[in-house]
């Protein structure tokens, strides 16, 4: 790494501290980043004492740590972000929530940027919104500590109940600090009985204070409306919460025109007919161009067929 590319983020770090107000102790805590090296960094000094008097450079690694946890990409980027309607009515419901406190379940299809969308949100809202991704193995255990470590909570008991309380009493703290905190469950489509009744807890503890949204596919739905007429514990008290914050997506543009805009008439073709969602356009496309880049050969489609090794025509 260039000496030119370090100042490049430490100056990006600079400004990042400031758009969103943190302190560099805050930043480090939350980001896992050795607060010394950042104090070197942000005084200009690219080194530390490693005792005994060995002054030692800090290594590249930590830069590129600094620029992963601000969002800075120092490599061409492949994929920019579309305005597709699924991207723009997830941040719209997200910010409505973040604004008004509302809780949401945003379904849509498997590949049309949920998780993108959410993530984008996430990076703009560093201080008081929190993805947490659910597992399809996690149980109300897991889910329970992948919050607890989302919000770096310390010293908390062992006990579920324990540490339900102790996100409550972080979240009522960050809105009395005049935040405006989310909690956001991606891939919610994975999450069990036991972890769906704990969003009725965290809905009634933190009523006022956070939103909750769940993301997920109609998986989700299909499960809870299951469960209800089953009458299985919880499930009923929980779908009276949610029933009208269910926001469902637009379906996805599968001739994908606003990706497609500068990509060759046959290649488009060859994805419209191959890519079922954007995800997979994007497993297509971004391998696609970078290796037409590190050989010079045109992006068309027996290039792409030539990467996935289907038959050439």
């Amino acid at each position: 790494m260039t000496t030119a590319d370090k100042k490049q983020i430490i100056d990006a770090l600079e400004d990042y501290l400031s758009e969103h107000g943190f302190s560099a102790n805050e930043f480090c805590k939350k980001n896992a980043i050795n607060a010394s090296y950042i104090s070197n960094l942000r005084n200009g000094d690219y080194s530390y004492n490693a005792g005994a008097g060995k002054i030692v450079e800090i290594a590249d690694k930590f830069f590129k740590q600094i620029a992963d946890a601000i969002g800075l990409s120092l490599e061409k980027v492949y994929w920019n972000t579309v305005p597709t309607a699924q991207l723009k009515r997830i941040l719209t419901t997200l910010e409505d929530a973040q604004s008004y406190g509302y809780t949401n379940v945003i379904i849509g299809e498997t590949g049309c940027g949920k998780s993108y969308a959410a993530q984008l949100f996430a990076d703009a809202n560093p201080k008081d919104f929190f993805l947490i991704t659910v597992g399809q193995s996690d149980n109300l255990g897991d889910l329970i500590d992948k919050v607890v470590d989302k919000l770096k909570l310390s010293d908390v008991p062992r006990s579920k109940i324990a540490k339900l309380r102790a996100v409550n009493k972080e979240m009522k703290k960050m809105k009395m600090d005049g935040l405006k905190p989310v909690l956001c469950f991606d891939e919610a489509e994975y999450m069990k009985q036991p972890a769906l009744c704990a969003m009725k807890e965290l809905y009634d503890g933190l009523n006022g204070y956070c939103a909750i949204q769940m993301i997920g596919t109609d998986q989700l739905v299909k499960k809870i409306d299951g469960m209800k007429k089953r009458n299985k514990d919880g499930i009923p008290q929980l779908y009276r919460r949610i029933k009208f914050g269910i926001r469902v997506l637009p379906s996805i543009d599968r001739t994908f025109k606003q990706f497609l805009n500068d990509v060759d008439r046959g290649l488009q073709r060859f994805l419209q007919d191959n890519c079922d969602n954007y995800g997979e356009l994007h497993d297509v496309l971004v391998p696609a161009m970078r290796e037409a880049d590190r050989t010079g050969e045109a992006l068309n489609e027996n290039f792409v067929r030539k990467i996935l090794n289907m038959p050439i025509y």
